[in-house]
C-alpha cells in the first residue's frame, strides 16, 4: 500500500512540474487608471516567481476581479510572458438625485446604495440599487414612486449617474379590519398594532401611512399579544391591501387565533457538574404560573430569573434551554440547565457605527475581551444596546479565534435617525392646554439623550430643558441634568409665582426590579399674593432659595409599563434641605396593584400618600403645600379641595387619596369605539401650619362614576361623570369632565 501512495505523490509532482509555464516577463495591457504596480500587488503576484501554474492563473484572475476596478479581465502565458488583460470601470464622478428636495433624505439614499461617487461604476449594482430607492421610499409611505436611472458618459473613463425620482403621493390607511378566528374585538387589537387610520386630527404622525415595515411590525405585535394570552399557534397571515382610487389603502388582518393554553407543569433538569439547590427558589415561580395561560411573557421571566441565580453563584459557561411538551390543550415546560463550551473572549469588533461612538456600545457590554463566553452574557450585552434606542438593528455573530478556545464576537449596528419631535394640545372643562418637545437620543454620537419641552395651560407656563447620559458610569446607571422655569398664575388659591430651578439626579436598578434614585436640586421661588389674600397668605410673599436634596426606592412587578393588566408597583420618596430661606421636609408614598379577573374585568387598586412639613417651626410657602389632581380625586376642581384661608384653597401639608378602578374593555360593542370603566375615589387635603385658627375641613372627599374614552371623529376624547358621595361645604365640585386632544 505504501508503495503505491509513493506512486501516486511522484505522479502529481511531476504533472504539477508539466504543467507549469516558465514567465520571464509580466505585460499588463488595458489599465489607464490603475498602475502595473497596484495591479501586480492586488493580484497576489510574488516577486521572482517565474513558475506559474493553471491554478496560479485562476488565483490572479480571481484577486483582480475582486478589486472592482475591472469589468473584464483575462490572463494567459504566451512565449513566456505574462499577458493581463484589463478592462477598467468607469468612474462614477457625480450622483445626482432629481425629484428629492430633501437634503437629509438624500444623504440617506447615498449611504445605503451600493454606487459610490469616486468609486468604481459596477452595472450589476444598478438595478439593485433601484430596488434598494423603491423600497426605501415605500418603507416611508411612498409605495408607488417611480425612480429611473441615467447615464451620463462624461470620457471614456468617467460618468455621472442620474436618478430621477417620482414619489408619488403618499399612501395612507384609510381602514383598518381584523378577519378570521379573531376571538378579540377588534378595538383591543388596534390598540395593540402600531398602524392607524387617517383621520384629520393626526397632522403629524406617520404611522397612518402605509409601508411594509409598518405592517411587518404590526404582525410582530399581534403574534405577541395573541401568545402573551396562550395561543401559542396563533398565525397572522400576510395582508391583503385594497388600494383605493385616492391612492390610499384598506388592510386587512387575517387572524387564526388557534388554540388556547395552559400551563399543566413546570420543571428543572440540572446538568450533574451543578448544586441543584442553587436553582430550588424557582418553585415559587412555578406553583405561580402552573395553571395559568401559557405565556412567553412567563417563560421570560423564568429564564431572567435562571440568569440571576447563575450571576449571583458566579456560574461560568452556564447554559440552559426550554424545552415544550403539549398534551392537548396543556404545556408541560422543562428548563435544562447544563454545561457548556469551555471557550474564551479573544476579541470583540464593533461594526456599522458611522455616527455613535464605539465606546457608547462597549460601555453596554456585559462580556469583555478575555472573559469567559457565555450565552447568557452575549444576550444581555445585546440587549443592553438595543434598549438604548439609537439603533435600527443590533445583531451578533460568534466565529472561530486563533484558537480552539477562543471565539471572536462580531457584532454589528444600523443606526436610525435619532431626534424626536412632538406635540400635543387639549380643551376640557378645566381649561385648555399646549404642549410641544424636542429630543435628540444620540447627541454627538455620544448616547447621550438631550430634550426641551414647553408646556402651556390655563394658569401655568413651563419650559424644561434635560440632558442625560444614560450610561455614565459604564455600569447601566443614568446621570440627568435640567433646567426648569414655570409661572404660576393661581387666583383661587391666593398666589402667583415664578420658580426656577436647576438639578442632577441619577437612577440605577439596585436589586432585581428594586430601582434607586438620587438628586441634588437647587431653585429660586418669587411667590407673591393676591391683593385679596389674607394677612396671614400675605407674609409669606418674598423670595426663596432652596439647595435640597431627594432621593427614593421604587419596586416594580409590573407585566408591562404601559396599560399594565397584572402585577404591582410601590414606591417611596423624600425631599430634604440642604439649604433653605424656608427648609422643609417632603415625603410621598404611592403603590399601584393591577388584576385581571379576566378578559373584561381589569381592576386596579391605586394609594397616595404625600407630605410637606416646615423645620426649625418654619410655614410652608402656598406654592409648595399640597393638593390632589384631578386623577386622583375624580368629581372635584383641581386643587379646589382642603383648607380654605379667605376664600382661597391653600392646601395642605398632608394629602391622600385611594383609587379603586374596574376597566371593561369588552362592555360596549366594538362599533363605538369606547372603553368605558367605574371608580371610586376617596381622598383628603388637610393641615394648616401658618394659621391654627384656619379649619383645615378634615373631612374624607369621596366620589363614584364611570369614566369613558371615545375615539371620537374630532380626535381622542375622555370624559369623566362623577357623583359626591362625601365633601365638604367649602370643596368646588365638578360632575362632568371632558378632555379633546391628541399627541402626535
Amino acid at each position: 500500500m505504501k508503495i503505491f501512495l509513493n506512486i501516486a505523490l511522484f505522479l502529481s509532482l511531476t504533472v504539477g512540474t508539466v504543467k507549469a509555464e516558465l514567465v520571464n516577463t509580466i505585460n499588463i495591457i488595458g489599465n489607464s487608471r490603475i498602475s502595473d504596480e497596484t495591479v501586480k500587488v492586488y493580484s497576489g503576484i510574488q516577486k521572482d516567481k517565474k513558475d506559474y501554474s493553471k491554478q496560479d492563473l485562476d488565483n490572479i484572475l480571481k484577486n483582480i476581479y475582486e478589486t472592482n476596478f475591472f469589468e473584464d479581465v483575462s490572463v494567459e502565458i504566451k512565449n513566456q510572458v505574462l499577458v493581463i488583460n484589463l478592462k477598467e470601470y468607469p468612474v462614477l464622478n457625480q450622483l445626482v438625485l432629481i425629484g428629492e428636495k430633501s437634503s437629509r433624505i438624500k444623504t440617506e439614499i447615498k449611504r445605503f446604495i451600493q454606487l459610490k461617487e469616486s468609486n468604481s461604476f459596477i452595472k450589476t449594482y444598478l438595478d439593485q440599487d433601484l430596488n434598494a430607492i423603491k423600497k426605501f421610499y415605500s418603507s416611508i409611505g411612498y409605495n408607488f414612486a417611480d425612480i429611473k436611472a441615467k447615464i451620463k458618459n462624461l470620457d471614456k473613463s468617467n460618468i455621472d449617474l442620474i436618478f430621477e425620482i417620482n414619489k408619488g403621493n403618499v399612501s395612507k390607511i384609510s381602514k383598518i379590519s381584523f378577519i378570521g378566528d379573531k376571538k378579540i374585538k377588534e378595538k383591543r387589537l388596534r390598540d395593540i398594532i402600531a398602524s392607524e387610520e387617517d383621520k384629520f386630527w393626526k397632522i403629524i404622525t406617520r404611522n397612518a401611512r402605509f409601508s411594509e415595515n409598518l405592517i411587518n411590525l404590526d404582525k410582530r405585535l399581534l403574534s405577541n399579544y395573541y401568545k402573551s394570552l396562550g395561543y401559542y399557534d396563533v398565525e397572522v397571515s400576510s395582508t391583503s391591501a385594497e388600494v383605493l382610487n385616492t391612492g390610499n389603502v384598506n388592510i386587512n388582518y387575517t387572524i387564526n387565533a388557534g388554540t388556547r393554553y395552559t400551563i399543566k407543569k413546570i420543571t428543572t433538569n440540572v446538568d450533574s457538574v451543578f448544586d441543584k439547590n442553587i436553582f430550588f427558589s424557582l418553585n415559587k415561580l412555578y406553583n405561580k404560573y402552573a395553571g395559568g395561560y401559557y405565556s412567553p411573557f412567563k417563560i421570560k421571566k423564568i429564564l431572567d430569573e435562571i440568569d440571576k441565580l447563575i450571576e449571583i453563584n458566579n456560574l461560568q459557561f452556564v447554559e440552559h434551554q426550554v424545552q415544550e411538551i403539549f398534551e392537548n390543550d396543556e404545556i408541560i415546560l422543562s428548563f435544562n440547565i447544563i454545561e457548556g463550551e469551555k471557550v474564551l473572549v479573544e476579541r470583540i469588533n464593533i461594526l456599522g457605527n458611522s455616527v455613535t461612538n464605539e465606546d457608547v456600545i462597549r460601555s453596554e457590554l456585559k462580556v469583555d475581551e478575555g472573559d469567559p463566553l457565555t450565552g447568557i452574557l452575549l444576550s444581555k450585552s445585546i440587549s443592553k444596546i438595543r434598549s438604548r434606542n439609537i439603533f435600527k438593528s443590533v445583531n451578533s455573530e460568534v466565529k472561530s479565534g486563533s484558537k480552539s478556545d477562543l471565539k471572536i464576537i462580531d457584532i454589528r449596528v444600523e443606526e436610525k435617525p435619532t431626534g424626536e419631535i412632538s406635540a400635543g394640545a387639549g380643551i376640557g372643562t378645566n381649561g385648555g392646554s399646549f404642549a410641544i418637545n424636542i429630543s435628540e437620543n444620540n447627541w454627538l454620537g455620544e448616547g447621550k439623550k438631550v430634550d426641551f419641552e414647553l408646556e402651556v395651560s390655563q394658569d401655568s407656563l413651563k419650559g424644561e430643558f434635560n440632558y442625560q447620559n444614560p450610561n455614565y458610569d459604564l455600569l447601566g446607571n443614568a446621570i440627568n441634568y435640567n433646567l426648569t422655569n414655570i409661572t404660576n398664575d393661581k387666583p383661587d388659591q391666593g398666589y402667583e409665582n415664578k420658580l426656577i430651578s436647576a438639578g442632577v439626579n441619577t437612577s440605577f436598578e439596585q436589586f432585581k426590579d428594586i430601582y434607586a434614585n438620587l438628586g441634588v436640586d437647587v431653585s429660586y421661588d418669587d411667590l407673591r399674593t393676591t391683593s385679596n389674600a389674607s394677612s396671614s397668605l400675605k407674609k409669606q410673599e418674598g423670595g426663596f432659595s432652596e439647595l435640597s436634596i431627594n432621593y427614593g426606592f421604587s419596586y416594580d412587578q409590573r407585566n408591562r409599563t404601559f396599560m399594565p393588566t397584572e402585577g404591582f408597583i410601590t414606591g417611596f420618596n423624600q425631599t430634604l434641605p440642604l439649604y433653605a430661606d424656608k427648609p422643609f421636609i417632603g415625603n410621598t408614598f404611592t403603590s399601584s396593584r393591577y388584576h385581571s379577573f379576566n378578559e373584561n374585568i381589569i381592576g386596579a387598586g391605586k394609594f397616595l400618600i404625600t407630605t410637606v412639613n416646615g423645620l426649625n417651626d418654619e410655614d410652608v410657602r402656598l406654592s409648595k403645600r399640597k393638593s390632589l389632581s384631578t386623577s386622583r380625586l375624580r368629581g372635584f376642581e383641581k386643587g379646589k379641595v382642603g383648607p380654605v384661608d379667605n376664600e382661597d384653597h391653600v392646601g395642605g401639608n398632608y394629602a391622600a387619596a385611594i383609587n379603586l378602578e374596574a376597566n371593561l374593555p369588552n362592555f360596549l360593542p366594538e362599533s363605538t369605539n369606547t372603553d368605558i370603566g367605574f371608580f371610586l375615589d376617596a381622598g383628603n387635603v388637610w393641615g394648616v401650619d401658618y394659621d391654627d385658627s384656619i379649619d383645615d375641613s378634615n373631612k374624607i372627599r369621596s366620589s363614584t362614576g364611570v369614566a369613558a374614552s371615545w375615539l371620537s371623529p374630532l380626535g381622542p376624547m375622555t370624559f369623566i361623570l362623577a357623583t359626591n358621595i362625601s365633601k365638604a361645604s367649602t370643596d368646588k365640585t365638578q360632575s362632568f369632565n371632558f378632555n379633546l386632544g391628541t399627541s402626535f
